[in-house]
């Protein structure tokens, strides 16, 4: 009996897997955007791909705003916790635009907004971008190309690429074209690209989706 309670107590505990992440959600007609849906609720619960630094190379890659190589060298380059607090300083810098967008959205911007983008600004600051003479790609091998590259010197720079994208969602895009998403939970942002601006939903086979059969318990109700 002793033998077996000895047994019982070193018994490792089973801990049930934690489901499959789904792949991260481009549907808003926007990186910038794209990277505040990068927390998102697609089925039942929520998830936030950039939750760890792992998380956060899988949806630079996703993105593809980084290369590959450049990846696995940052990878292999950094000490622990460092991708971490990285996705840390992401995360932060996906709630401050959205509380920015969210603020803004509906509207153009204008030179007066310019104050509130003095962090972004800040960390566009820190890019290290050269060009570079290259050949064009296989299908064109007679013509060269002027490329603007990237030096990834530390994990850090893991940032630039998404603050280039919100550069350029900012200064590119018409606020007014900036929609939320009427489904419920649903906290995605898109931009309405549709003629008449008509678009309601992140997507049709996530919250449209939804909302059809919704509609239809409704209806079904309603016979009853």
């Amino acid at each position: 009996m002793n033998s077996c309670m000895s047994s019982n107590k070193h018994r490792r505990e089973v801990v049930p897997a934690s489901p499959p992440r789904p792949p991260a959600i481009f549907t808003a007609d926007s990186l910038g955007l794209d990277f505040l849906n990068s927390v998102a609720t697609p089925l039942d619960r929520e998830v936030d791909w950039i939750d760890s630094g792992e998380g956060l190379l899988s949806w630079l890659k996703q993105a593809r705003l980084v290369p590959l190589e450049a990846l696995e060298a940052l990878r292999a380059q950094a000490i622990p916790g460092e991708l971490d607090s990285v996705a840390a300083q992401a995360r932060s810098l996906r709630e401050w635009f959205r509380a920015f967008v969210h603020e803004h959205r509906g509207r153009p911007l204008f030179a007066q907004d310019l104050e509130a983008l003095a962090p972004l600004n800040r960390l566009l600051e820190g890019d290290d971008m050269f060009g570079r003479i290259v050949a064009h790609p296989a299908g064109d091998a007679t013509g060269l190309e002027l490329r603007t590259l990237r030096r990834w010197r530390s994990p850090e720079a893991l940032l630039l690429p998404i603050a280039e994208a919100l550069a350029k969602f900012v200064s590119e895009e018409d606020f007014s074209k900036v929609k939320a998403c009427e489904g419920r939970p649903c906290t995605l942002l898109f931009l309405d690209q549709t003629r008449g601006r008509r678009r309601r939903w992140c997507s049709m086979a996530i919250c449209g989706n939804r909302a059809k059969q919704a509609a239809h318990r409704r209806r079904l109700k309603a016979k009853h």
